[in-house]
Parts: C-alpha cells; sequence; structure tokens
C-alpha cells in the first residue's frame, strides 16, 4: 500500500524526525540521540517512509567502519495542503489534527525535561487569539502570515539560532448552538 505524503507527515515519529531535521541535516546516529523513544530499526523505516513521500533525502553519504552513513535533510516543506486531506473523512481528520497536537506536547514535555526551565528567556509561549474576519479577509491574513513566516523559516542553521517551533491552527469558534460565530 502506496503512503500518501499526508499520512507520511501525520504520524508522531515521523513528524519529531521532521521536527529533528527542520534544525537541519542529520543522521540516523544523530535523529537517534535525540529521539530516544524511537527503536532504530523503527528509525530506519519511518526515514524509508519520509523518503519515499519525497519529504526527506539522502544529502551525504560516508563510509563508517565498513557501513554507509547516509545523512538526511529536509527536501523542502512538510506542510499539509488542505488539497492532500480533502477526501479524508472526518475521523481521519480528528485523527490528523490530534497527532498534530501530541506532536506539540511531545515537543513541551522534551523542552520541559531539558535541565533549567526559563518561559520567557526561550522565548516560550502560547496563546489564543480570536479574530474577525471576513471570508474575504481571511485569505489576505494567511497569506501575510504565511509570507512573515517563510522569511523568517529560509534562515540556514548557524550557531547561535536556536531551532524554535511555530505551531498555527487556524478554524472557526463555535457558539454555544453549534453555528460558527
Amino acid at each position: 500500500m502506496r503512503t500518501t505524503r499526508a499520512d507520511a507527515i501525520l504520524h508522531p515519529q515521523r513528524l519529531a524526525i521532521l521536527r529533528a531535521l527542520a534544525a537541519g541535516p542529520g543522521t540516523a546516529k544523530k535523529l537517534a540521540r535525540a529521539l530516544p523513544d524511537i527503536p532504530q530499526a523503527t528509525l530506519y523505516r519511518h526515514l524509508g517512509v519520509l523518503a519515499a513521500a519525497g519529504l526527506v533525502a539522502a544529502v551525504e553519504e560516508r563510509a563508517v567502519r565498513g557501513t554507509l552513513e547516509r545523512t538526511f535533510a529536509l527536501t523542502g516543506s512538510a506542510v499539509v495542503s488542505a488539497d492532500e486531506v480533502a477526501g479524508a473523512s472526518r475521523d481521519d481528520l480528528f485523527r490528523h489534527f490530534g497527532t498534530f497536537l501530541a506532536g506539540l506536547l511531545g515537543e513541551y514535555g522534551r523542552y520541559l525535561e531539558k535541565g533549567e526551565v526559563d518561559l520567557a528567556a526561550d522565548g516560550v509561549g502560547f496563546r489564543e487569539h480570536v479574530l474577525r474576519l471576513s471570508d474575504e479577509e481571511l485569505p489576505e491574513f494567511l497569506a501575510e502570515l504565511r509570507e512573515v513566516i517563510a522569511r523568517w523559516s529560509d534562515r540556514p542553521p548557524e550557531p547561535g539560532r536556536t531551532p524554535r517551533l511555530l505551531a498555527t491552527v487556524t478554524l472557526p469558534t463555535i457558539d454555544s448552538s453549534g453555528a460558527p460565530e
């Protein structure tokens, strides 16, 4: 069975691998150190799924003690578009969203497990903002937001640059009658 690009991305362990590679290219050994909760054989299997979906690629190969060590990198964006999940059932959509949220919880848990935690110094925050936008204004707002994110997300890894996760969720709020406000 062929794994779709959306299914390749929307899996908890593969999301963790994609996030790790967003910080910069890495070998399977480096990824295993960064993601100790993923068994090595499982890590290789997930890298294969991500490579088959065109999300990661081996960008370097070198011989290490008689074996070939590959360095993997993202090939582009790991964003799932609305078109990619257009035919998904409500259950699938809920499962995908749950996977997304579980990934965020996992990242936050890893952050809290690090030595000293300083939310302000680390720039950690979580907020909700209700925006009152018309159906015409929403695409304009999202395009501007994507433009800002793209401008800042294309920076290469360098000393002094800490990878930071920015997650967004956009959905209409629902009033107590079940209708969008």
